[in-house]
């Protein structure tokens, strides 16, 4: 480079930024080589979107059965959905998954009487579990530090009572259905012979199955569980009164 340039460049607001920017970069290339982080960088840690849903996982669920309690009474608190929007554009930190029947009759944002970003939910036909479930309670446990995951099954479940037709028929159901029925078999199967109604026994024990299921899913789900911070637990939804009944 001639002298002119040279000059140029060195009296060059652009040049002179880069050069900045080059030097900065390169420091903490540098400080990552040697630690693994870059500190330089680091955000500072940002508090949670709703700091009153960081709780144990028995707090949580004392706090998600009150609100079914509220529900069932008709004594649902209002819900200041207008003020908490902003907070949630930040990010979202909800108390307990939900892992429920894609019913329409169900709906575990109103069964709990839970504002949004409180519940992470999942719902799928017979509220089994499937890669996509499991990748999402994983995120829910692991990302968001969701401390609780509720498997919810609901009284007169259709997949499931399709499921023990099928079974004991010997049919092949349409389209995607037999998959369905692949996934509620074990549940089906186990009931058969127990006292009392076939279909709510089958749907509690397919509650029992699925809470197993999620304990010992993949490795992220089964330590947290180990480590305390997570707790899975089964419940029973009442379609005649909205009454959510833990299954142990």
């Amino acid at each position: 480079m001639c002298q002119f340039c040279h000059d140029k460049s060195r009296s060059d607001p652009a040049s002179r930024a880069r050069r900045n920017f080059l030097k900065l970069a390169g420091g903490a290339a540098i400080g990552f080589a040697a630690t693994g982080t870059v500190s330089s960088f680091a955000a500072p840690p940002k508090a949670p979107p709703k700091a009153e849903n960081v709780l144990s996982p028995d707090a949580a669920l004392d706090r998600l059965m009150k609100g079914n309690q509220r529900y069932v009474e008709g004594v649902s608190k209002r819900h200041d959905f207008k003020h908490e929007r902003e907070a949630l554009t930040k990010g979202q930190n909800p108390y307990a998954g939900v892992l429920s029947c894609a019913d329409s009759r169900i709906a575990p944002e109103y069964a709990f009487d839970a504002g949004r970003g409180d519940r992470f939910v999942c719902r799928v036909a017979g509220n089994v579990i499937n890669d996509d479930v499991i990748a999402s309670l994983e995120y829910a446990v692991s990302v968001l530090d969701t401390p609780l995951i509720m498997v919810l099954g609901h009284q007169a479940c259709g997949a499931v009572d399709a499921a023990i037709k099928s079974i004991k028929t010997s049919t092949t159901l349409p389209g995607h259905l037999p998959s369905l029925v692949t996934a509620l078999a074990p549940a089906v199967k186990a009931a058969i012979d127990q006292p009392g109604d076939n279909l709510d026994n089958a749907i509690r024990q397919n509650v029992i199955l699925t809470v197993a299921g999620v304990k010992t899913a993949t490795p992220i789900l089964s330590k947290a569980v180990e480590d305390n911070k997570l707790r899975v637990v089964g419940a029973v939804y009442d379609l005649a009164n909205g009454r959510v009944a833990l299954v142990n």
